[in-house]
C-alpha cells in the first residue's frame, strides 16, 4: 500500500453563519486547503455532510464542489454516516490514494445547521439512531445519552461532577482556538447548574447549533514531488460499527465499535498505545468522552472523570484531549466533524496549534463517532 499524507488543512470558524451558503462554506474551506498544500492537482474530492437535503434542498454537493472549485471532470461524492460522515469521507480518500487508484484527494467535511429549527435539529439527530422504533416513541439522542449517563454513575458510583469535568477541560482549550465557536471558560458549577436537558445531562454538557466547513488535502507519497515540508503522515484510518441503539448492545457502556476501530488502526500503524500523543475525540454530550477513553484503555472503568479532574487530559497534561475545544466549544457542524479533528491534529503536528499547541506531539488519533457509537471511525496521524 501507498503511504498517505497530509499536505494542508483549510478551517472555518464554527458559528452561526446566517448570511453564507453551504456553497460558499465548503468552497472557502476548500480553497484554503488547496493553497495551503501547495498541491497543483486534485485528482477526486470527498465530502462529509448529514443534512443538506433536508435543510438546504441540495443534493449533488460532489457536482457542486467541483464546480466551484473550477475542477469539474473529476470524481467527486459526498459521504453520510450520520455524525462521522467527515471522516468517513476521509477514509474513503484515505483507501483510494492508498491503493493506488489516484494521487491526490480533497476532503471536505461541511455542515450548516443554523438554517433548521431547533425541532428539526432534534428530529434529525434522531434518525442517528432507530427512527423507527426510538423516534416514534419520543426518544432523542440527549435522551439516550441521558440514560448513559445515569447507567454510568449508578454502576460506578460516580459523581455528576466527575462526569462534568470534561465539558470544563473543552471550553479551557477553546478559549485560545480561534476556529472555536465557544472561545470563553466555563466552571463544573456552571455545568451542574446549567437547564436540565434530559435529567441528569446539563445544558453545558451538550453541543449546540452550529455552521461550520474544514477540508484536508491528502496525497500519497510520489504527488509530494520532493515538497515534503509539512506533511504529515495518515499512518491508517480504521472503521467499525455496531448495534444502532446502544441499549440493543450486550453492554450499552462499552463502547465496541470505538474499541474495534481504535485498535485496528494502531495495529495497523504498527503504533502503541502508550505512544499516542493526543486525542480528538468525539463529545457530542459529555458522557462520551469518559466512555470513549475507558474503551481504548487510557482510563479504568469509572475512572476517567477523576483522571480528568487530577488533569490526566487536559492540554498540559500526560494525554491532552480535544486541544482546540473538541465538539463541544469548537463546535459540532455534523458533517465536517471528523475533517476539522483531523486538520487540528495537523496543525498540532506540524506545530501550527499556536497557544493550544502541545510539546514535542508526534503521534495523534482522531477518533469520530456516528450517533452513540453505532459507527466509529480511527485516524492516526503521525509526523515524520
Amino acid at each position: 500500500m501507498n503511504r498517505v499524507f497530509t499536505k494542508g488543512v483549510g478551517l472555518v470558524k464554527v458559528e452561526e453563519h446566517w448570511e453564507k451558503g453551504i456553497d460558499y462554506l465548503m468552497t472557502t474551506a476548500a480553497l484554503e486547503a488547496i493553497k495551503n498544500s501547495a498541491i497543483e492537482r486534485i485528482d477526486a474530492i470527498y465530502i462529509g455532510n448529514v443534512c443538506a437535503e433536508i435543510l438546504h434542498h441540495q443534493v449533488q454537493l460532489g457536482a457542486l464542489a467541483s464546480e466551484n472549485l473550477g475542477l469539474t471532470g473529476i470524481p467527486s461524492i459526498r459521504i453520510e454516516a450520520a455524525d462521522a460522515s467527515g471522516a468517513a469521507a476521509l477514509r474513503e480518500a484515505y483507501l483510494a490514494i492508498s491503493s493506488g487508484m489516484i494521487r491526490t484527494a480533497l476532503v471536505i467535511g461541511v455542515e450548516k445547521l443554523s438554517d433548521g429549527l431547533p425541532e428539526e435539529i432534534v428530529s434529525i439527530t434522531s434518525m442517528f439512531d432507530k427512527y423507527e422504533y426510538t423516534g416514534y416513541q419520543g426518544f432523542t439522542q440527549a435522551s439516550l445519552a441521558a440514560l448513559l449517563y445515569r447507567h454510568y454513575m449508578e454502576r460506578y458510583e460516580v459523581s455528576q461532577e466527575n462526569i462534568a469535568q470534561f465539558p470544563v477541560i473543552m471550553h479551557e482549550n477553546a478559549s485560545t482556538a480561534p476556529h472555536a465557536q465557544y472561545q470563553f471558560k466555563i466552571s463544573v458549577e456552571s455545568v451542574l447548574n446549567s437547564p436540565v436537558v434530559s435529567e441528569p445531562l446539563r445544558r453545558l454538557e451538550c453541543t449546540a447549533i452550529a455552521d461550520g466547513a474544514a477540508a484536508i488535502v491528502l496525497c500519497g507519497e510520489d504527488a509530494l514531488e520532493g515538497n515534503r515540508d509539512e506533511a504529515i503522515e495518515v499512518a491508517s484510518v480504521s472503521m467499525s460499527t455496531d448495534f444502532v441503539s446502544p441499549f440493543d448492545r450486550e453492554d450499552p457502556l462499552k463502547l465496541s465499535a470505538v474499541s474495534i476501530a481504535f485498535n485496528d488502526s494502531l495495529t495497523r500503524a504498527k503504533i502503541d498505545r502508550r505512544e499516542v500523543d493526543i486525542i480528538e475525540l468525539h463529545d457530542s454530550y459529555s458522557i462520551l468522552a469518559p466512555l470513549i477513553l475507558e474503551s481504548t484503555g487510557y482510563s479504568q472503568e469509572g475512572r476517567a472523570g477523576i483522571d480528568a479532574k487530577n488533569g490526566k487530559y487536559s492540554l498540559s497534561g500526560e494525554l491532552p484531549i480535544n486541544t482546540f475545544g473538541g465538539l463541544k466549544a469548537r463546535g459540532h457542524p455534523f458533517g465536517a466533524t471528523g475533517v476539522y479533528q483531523v486538520a487540528e491534529l495537523y496543525l498540532q503536528l506540524v506545530g501550527q496549534a499556536g497557544k493550544n499547541q502541545v510539546d514535542n506531539a508526534k503521534i495523534g488519533v482522531a477518533l469520530s463517532l456516528g450517533g452513540l457509537a453505532a459507527t466509529a471511525v480511527s485516524t492516526v496521524m503521525r509526523a515524520r
